[in-house]
């Protein structure tokens, strides 16, 4: 490289160095964003997971239980379900 060229060269430098410093700011962001998005879809896989865990415990007592009117059994479930829906929806009102 000759002289002529680096003095062509050096007025561009700052540029390439914004243009570097607002692609590294922007790619951390973006790796923030998916790593925020991961841990919520990671929350939100395990409180289903939870979910599906406790209906298949009351599932196995209910048929391991032979003591009991199944469909007494299933109504009463349901009766709780429906008081710990409520009480979700007003915690979450409460927290907004």
């Amino acid at each position: 490289m000759d002289q002529h060229t680096l003095v062509l060269l050096i007025p561009f430098a700052p540029f390439v160095i914004a243009g570097l410093a607002i692609w590294t700011r922007h790619s951390r962001r973006l790796a923030e964003i998916q790593a925020n998005a991961t841990a919520e879809k990671a929350a939100q896989y395990a409180a289903h997971n939870q979910a599906l865990e406790d209906r298949v415990r009351v599932l196995e007592r209910i048929v391991t239980d032979g003591g009991y009117d199944v469909a007494l059994q299933i109504e009463a479930l349901r009766d709780v379900n429906r008081v710990t829906d409520g009480e979700r929806a007003s915690v979450s009102d409460k927290l907004q």
